[in-house]
């Protein structure tokens, strides 16, 4: 291949000379004027353009017949291809950018709608339904809710956790209030912890919860960071500069036939993306991962469809902790026989005043809304306009040449073809970097890789892997797999005390990392540690004091 471009370089080169010796009117000297306007109308001195054509043995870039440009000119005109090329390149990033982030505000703005919606209802129903077990209790509500947005936000926080220990300090709060007349230090709430998955005070809600809400914000939060890191990854590409191998050919293509004097010709098809080719090979092996990644995110759109589909589960967050206070309300003294059976038997607090009698309220029903669709709706659209941008980087070199450099609409005898107007015979190479090793129109070396393409090619793996991840329900880290505390995502800015805080009398550090709801351990490692770790009271001296601990307890659930 190489050696068959250099016969035809040589090929033309002889023919030029030769139609120079025969004294062919094309090789005679012409007036400059159309170059001339041409010159001046992109806003260069007129000085700079001589009359008539002169001898081109000055000329670096352009063939060295006669010509109308002088060194300057060259120069000049060089700088403006490059700078033209390189404007059209950010034009199409920008639009590809635009899109990313018109789908991205779209979906968030849904996204947080939906979850303030279910706060907001939250906050209307729950003061009338549950009394002080909610308006004392509000702040452990609000944190949830911050959490969960904290979340989605990409903090490094785990989900299952996270709920895990709303569901174990709201039952210490709520155990608490409910019998103000007895002491219960911190390792009866311990015990009390331990045995919560086992005695389900909130029934089945907390499990319910956590099986949709993963579902659901693992799959919005990675749908929403994948948007994110390709919108990331086309403005830093095309922040990438041209080589000097690549603005030399630019400069041929575009303005070489001006300082030949045929300005009116316009550069052959085939011509055209060879050199765009050869100036975007590194940005055409962003390809396979690009592909890979809005493949995953238009997969991962199955997760949004359907009464468990995040837009059904965000915005019922509500009703879950609704049907979690009511089954603890309505199995209260059954649970507190449970936990003194379990824990041992509190002592009464001398200087309480005693439970206060308090009105039985009615359960709480709440109808669950349906969904409006538009979350749905939002999705569906970005799914066909990801799939219409998934051979961006391949078809980039034919949309500029389309689109942004006038190419003659066929090859033929009156284009543009890097020395004369004729027809282009060289092949059109291949996408990619190890395609253009015999590239006739830019030297390429395909030996070095831009490293900055590189980089962005490693972070489109990682947050393809992520939503692979996420497809199939895995609460994925948004920092690097490397874990070495730099982290590259959305949440690496994110401040320790607000991400990373844990509410409650143990560190995260000290908690054992769960994987199921209560009380924040599997559901084998909960029943082991109970067993273990858990207060066993002998039976005999309990059991007598049970009947008077829930005669003293009794006013207050009620």
């Amino acid at each position: 291949m190489e050696l068959r471009a250099r016969r035809w370089w040589l090929l033309c080169a002889a023919a030029a000379l030769l139609a120079c010796a025969r004294g062919d009117p094309a090789s005679k000297s012409r007036s400059c004027s159309e170059v001339r306007q041409i010159y001046g109308a992109k806003g260069f001195r007129l000085s700079d353009v001589p009359q008539a054509e002169i001898s081109g043995e000055h000329l670096r870039i352009c063939p060295q017949g006669y010509t109308c440009c002088t060194s300057e000119m060259e120069e000049n005109l060089a700088n403006r291809s490059r700078g033209e090329l390189e404007m059209a390149l950010r034009d199409s990033s920008r639009a590809l950018q635009a899109m990313l982030a018109t789908q991205l505000h779209s979906f968030d703005d849904q996204f947080q709608q939906l979850l303030n919606g279910s706060e907001r209802a939250l906050q209307e129903a729950f003061p009338g339904a549950f009394g002080e077990l909610y308006t004392q209790h509000a702040q452990a509500f609000r944190d949830l809710y911050a959490e969960l947005r904290l979340y989605y936000r990409g903090a490094n926080l785990h989900l299952e956790e996270t709920l895990a220990e709303f569901w174990a300090r709201l039952l210490e709060r709520l155990f608490r209030q409910l019998h103000p007349q007895l002491l219960l230090p911190d390792d009866y709430l311990d015990c009390l912890g331990k045995q919560a998955e086992a005695l389900r005070p909130f029934g089945d809600a907390p499990r319910e919860l956590r099986l949709r809400a993963t579902r659901a914000f693992v799959a919005a939060r990675a749908f929403v960071q994948g948007l994110g890191v390709a919108g990331d990854v086309v403005r830093r590409v095309a922040q990438v500069p041209l080589g000097p191998e690549c603005a030399r050919a630019v400069m041929k293509l575009v303005y070489c036939a001006h300082c030949r004097g045929v300005p009116g010709a316009r550069p052959c098809p085939d011509y055209c993306r060879n050199v765009l080719k050869g100036c975007l090979a590194n940005q055409a092996d962003l390809d396979a991962e690009w592909r890979n990644l809005l493949d995953s995110m238009v997969l991962i759109t199955d997760k949004f469809w359907g009464p468990s589909g995040a837009e059904a589960v965000i915005g019922s967050v509500h009703l879950w902790l609704a049907e979690a206070i009511s089954t603890l309300q309505d199995n209260k003294d059954t649970l507190t026989a449970k936990v003194i059976q379990g824990c041992g038997n509190p002592r009464v607090n001398p200087q309480s005043p005693g439970p206060e009698e308090s009105r039985r309220r009615g359960r709480l029903v709440l109808q669950e809304k349906p969904p409006t669709g538009m979350l749905t709706r939002l999705v569906s659209e970005a799914k066909v306009q990801l799939r219409d941008v998934q051979d961006f980087w391949i078809s980039l070199p034919g949309t500029l040449c389309s689109e942004k450099m006038a190419v003659s609409a066929g090859s033929d005898d009156r284009c543009w073809n890097g020395m004369a107007k004729g027809r282009y015979l060289p092949e059109v190479m291949g996408d990619g970097l190890a395609n253009q090793i015999n590239n006739p129109e830019v030297e390429v070396d395909i030996t070095k890789p831009d490293m900055t393409i590189r980089q962005q090619i490693m972070q489109l793996k990682i947050m393809t892997n992520r939503l692979r991840g996420a497809f199939s329900g895995s609460d994925v880290d948004f920092q690097d797999a490397s874990d070495d505390g730099s982290g590259s995502g959305s949440g690496a800015g994110c401040p320790e005390d607000v991400c990373g805080r844990r509410v409650g009398r143990k560190s995260s550090s000290s908690r054992t990392p769960l994987t199921h709801a209560l009380p924040g351990l599997s559901e084998r490692e909960g029943q082991q540690t109970a067993a273990a770790s858990c207060p066993r009271p002998q039976a005999s001296p309990l059991l007598p004091l049970l009947p008077l601990v829930l005669a003293a307890a009794g006013p207050r659930w009620r």
